[in-house]
C-alpha cells in the first residue's frame, strides 16, 4: 500500500475537518500545516501530526505528494499558483476564489500543467444525490428551487463582499453546484438583493438575495439565500419534474410520487470522509472518482458569481454553456464560447 504524504495550507475549521479526515486513512501521512497564524499551524500539526511550516514554499519542499488548500475565499490565488508550479496535486476548498479572474487564471494553469485536482463540493458524495440523479434519468425537471437560510458565520472575513464574495458564493455554491449536477447548466440569471447588510460589524454583504434561474433544457429555477437568522434554518433542493417532487438536503432525501411519500436518511459526515478518500485514491493511483475537479468547480464559480453580479446591478447575466474559462455577459446578451 502507497503512503500518501499530505500538506496542507490553511488550518481554520475546514483544514481541522480534512486533518481529521485524513488522520483516519492508513495510507495517509500528514506532512504538516502552513498558515499565516504560526500557532495555528503549530496547534493541528501537533494535533495530527507533521510540522509547521513557514511558507509554502517550504512545505512543498518537504515532497508532498498532495497539497490540500484551505484559505479564506480572498486568499486563493498565489498559493495554487505554487503548487502547481511545482506539479503537485491539489485538493481546494470551496469557493475557489472570490473573483472570477482568479479562479480564470488557475483553471488555465491547472488545464496547461494537466494537474490532478479536486474541490471540495463533497454533496456531489452524498448518496441520495445519487439516488435523486436514478429517479430522474428519465423524466425531465420542470423546475427547482434551491435555497440557503443561515447565519452569519463567525468568521470576521465573511460579512465582508470583497473578502468572502457573500452568502451566494461562499454557502449557497454548493446548493449551485447540486442545481447544475442533476438539473443541468443555467444559461441566465437575474437576481436581486436588498441592499442591507446584516448587523455585524464592518459587513457590507446583502442580507438576503433572490434569483431566478433559466436552464439551458428549458427547466427554471429559483435560488434565496438569507444570513439573517441565528441558526442554520434550510439548506437544499426542491426539484419538480413530471409526476414527481423531491427535496433534497445534506441530511437525507423525500421524495413524493404516485405512490406516495418516503424518506430516505443521508450520512452528512460519510460525503465528507468519500471526497477525501476519492482525491487520495486518484492521487495514489488506485480510484478514479473525482467528482469535481477545478475544470467543473469553475462552472459553479461561474454560476455563483453570475447571481451575485446581478444582485449587485439589478441586471441579467447570460453564462456561456462552452469552456468555462468564457467572459460573463450582463443584460441578456449572449457570449460565444
Amino acid at each position: 500500500m502507497r503512503t500518501c504524504r499530505v500538506g496542507l495550507v490553511g488550518a481554520g475549521g475546514v483544514a481541522q475537518r480534512h486533518a481529521r479526515v485524513l488522520s483516519g486513512f492508513e495510507d495517509v501521512e500528514l506532512l504538516g500545516v502552513h498558515d499565516v497564524s504560526r500557532d495555528a499551524a503549530a496547534e493541528l500539526a501537533s494535533a495530527y501530526g507533521g510540522r509547521s511550516f513557514v511558507d509554502v514554499d517550504e512545505l512543498l519542499a518537504a515532497g508532498p505528494d498532495a497539497v490540500y488548500v484551505c484559505v479564506p475565499p480572498f486568499a486563493h490565488g498565489p498559493v495554487e499558483e505554487e503548487i502547481i508550479a511545482a506539479g503537485v496535486p491539489m485538493f481546494v476548498e470551496k469557493p475557489v476564489a472570490v473573483d472570477l479572474d482568479t479562479a480564470e487564471r488557475i483553471a488555465a494553469l491547472v488545464q496547461e500543467k494537466q494537474l490532478l485536482t479536486a474541490v471540495g463540493h463533497h454533496w456531489r458524495y452524498l448518496h441520495v444525490v445519487e439516488q435523486a440523479r436514478e429517479l430522474l434519468a428519465d423524466t425531465p425537471v420542470r423546475m427547482v428551487n434551491g435555497s440557503w437560510l443561515d447565519k452569519v458565520p463567525p468568521v470576521a472575513w465573511w460579512a465582508v463582499r470583497d473578502r468572502s464574495g457573500g452568502p451566494v458564493v461562499e454557502q449557497a455554491a454548493h446548493v449551485l453546484d447540486l442545481v447544475r449536477s442533476l438539473v443541468g447548466e443555467v444559461v441566465e440569471v437575474t437576481a436581486y438583493g436588498d441592499g442591507n447588510p446584516p448587523p455585524v460589524e464592518g459587513a457590507d454583504i446583502d442580507s438576503v438575495t433572490a434569483a431566478t434561474l433559466r436552464f439551458a433544457n428549458g427547466a427554471v429555477g429559483t435560488l434565496a439565500a438569507a444570513c439573517v437568522l441565528t441558526w442554520k434554518h434550510r439548506a437544499g433542493l426542491e426539484i419538480l419534474a413530471d409526476g414527481l417532487a423531491l427535496s433534497l438536503a445534506e441530511d437525507g432525501l423525500v421524495i413524493r410520487d404516485a405512490d406516495g411519500e418516503r424518506r430516505i436518511e443521508s450520512d452528512p459526515d460519510g460525503a465528507r470522509i468519500a471526497v477525501d478518500r476519492a482525491f487520495i485514491d486518484a492521487v495514489t493511483g488506485v480510484g478514479d472518482d473525482v467528482r469535481v475537479p477545478y475544470a467543473e468547480a469553475m462552472r459553479t464559480q461561474r454560476l455563483a458569481l453570475a447571481v451575485a453580479e446581478s444582485a449587485r446591478t439589478g441586471r441579467a447575466v447570460t453564462l456561456p454553456t462552452g469552456p468555462a474559462s468564457a467572459p460573463l455577459a450582463t443584460a441578456g446578451v449572449s457570449v460565444d464560447a
